[in-house]
């Protein structure tokens, strides 16, 4: 009988989902629920911090159903505290600020860590949204410097921004389409300084990344490899999809994001037309679910049988929302975003009070390698607020 009422129950849920398409999510309550979600975070971190592992400093997943920490040099390490910029931006309240400070704090070391591309996932989703929301000149001095080792990884060569210094057995010169999110960073170490170096490095990586990463469909391959010395493409792979000719679902959504953000520092038309194209792949793709919450990879063998990627949709949808200002498609756009994010904050949020303090569900890390398979993950959690905020600026 139990088993009978939850399978009603998820059925009306559907029915009134179906109505709802186009329309805008409740913000103020998305919000209030966040904003719940992330207290109950902050009493739990506490509880999972190892005093012999003091490095471990910001939240990434559950795993197995325990909160998951992660030290400064982790890819991930900048979305908690952007989270708390986020909850700040929204309610403007001292409790935020000063947690936000807090957690920031913790990420700002990376600034000098020239081992790894992610950089600006790290140091501008937290020190860059502290700058922009209190012009600290603590935090520019931050993003100044990390853009200077970031651009010690980049080859004049290849024209791009090395990715990876792990995986050598496999890979030489290994880019990926997430690097494409890092540029941010250098475009506003150009604006906040006046060198163009940074600027030009961005826009050489761009250029280069769309010329070999993209197929004729505009489906993005996710990793390209180089040769370092005269910048050849030596093989087109995968990491993280199902198959080196695939289309892994959130790779098509750093790519999406990532030319869209590229237009806005650059105004190039080129930049614009590539994020529409990826657009328009991602959404003529037939094995789109209704819901507009992608499979973890528009060709993994057994969907409907896949697991989704929540993460993939909030960055999608964050996307959208700054693409359809530029765009013809402006009205196609918001209202794709505004379904994304009606989905996510119904079928796809975490109840309250649980989840450790993770605010979505149902997000997949990397499937091939059995990691992080249907579980929390914190750039779900940043890019949905994000997506939440941009969509409150449009009204």
């Amino acid at each position: 009988m139990r088993k009978l009422k939850y399978t009603i129950a998820s059925i009306i849920l559907i029915g009134l989902q179906t109505t709802v398409f186009g329309q805008k999510v409740n913000i103020k309550r998305a919000f209030k629920h966040a904003a719940a979600q992330t207290k109950v975070m902050l009493q739990e971190i506490p509880k999972a911090a190892n005093a012999a592992a003091p490095e471990l400093v910001s939240p990434r997943t559950l795993e197995n159903g325990a909160l998951k920490l992660v030290a400064s040099k982790d890819w991930t390490s900048g979305f908690f505290p952007g989270v708390l910029w986020y909850l700040d931006e929204y309610y403007h309240q001292e409790e935020w600020k000063a947690a936000a400070q807090k957690f920031t704090a913790y990420i700002e070391q990376e600034k000098n860590n020239g081992g790894t591309h992610d950089m600006g996932f790290k140091v501008y989703c937290s020190v860059g949204n502290g700058y922009r929301l209190t012009h600290d000149p603590h935090y520019k001095a931050v993003i100044i410097e990390s853009a200077k080792t970031l651009a010690t990884r980049f080859n004049p060569k290849t024209g791009v921004i090395l990715s990876w210094d792990h995986s050598r057995n496999k890979w030489v010169n290994p880019v990926i389409i997430d690097n494409m999110m890092n540029l941010e960073l250098l475009f506003e170490a150009t604006r906040l300084t006046g060198d163009s170096t940074y600027y030009q490095i961005a826009v050489s990586h761009a250029n280069t990344t769309m010329k070999n990463h993209f197929r004729e469909d505009f489906s993005s391959y996710h990793v390209v490899d180089y040769d370092p010395q005269t910048g050849a493409v030596l093989k087109k792979t995968t990491h993280q999809g199902y198959s080196n000719s695939s289309a892994w679902a959130r790779g098509q959504a750093w790519a999406l994001y990532g030319y869209t953000m590229c237009y806005r520092y650059t105004k190039n038309p080129v930049y614009l037309k590539q994020a529409e194209q990826v657009a328009g792949f991602i959404f003529n793709h037939p094995n789109m679910p209704k819901d507009l919450v992608p499979y973890w990879d528009f060709n993994a063998p057994q969907i409907p049988n896949e697991p989704r990627d929540a993460s993939a949709a909030a960055v999608i949808a964050s996307g959208l929302y700054e693409l359809g200002q530029y765009s013809d498609q402006h009205a196609d756009y918001l209202k794709k975003a505004n379904q994304i994010l009606k989905s996510l904050s119904t079928t796809y949020i975490a109840p309250a009070g649980s989840a450790k303090g993770f605010i979505l569900l149902q997000s997949t890390g990397s499937k091939p390698s059995d990691s992080e398979v249907d579980v929390p993950l914190s750039y779900a959690d940043y890019y949905y607020l994000e997506a939440l905020l941009r969509s409150k600026a449009m009204k």
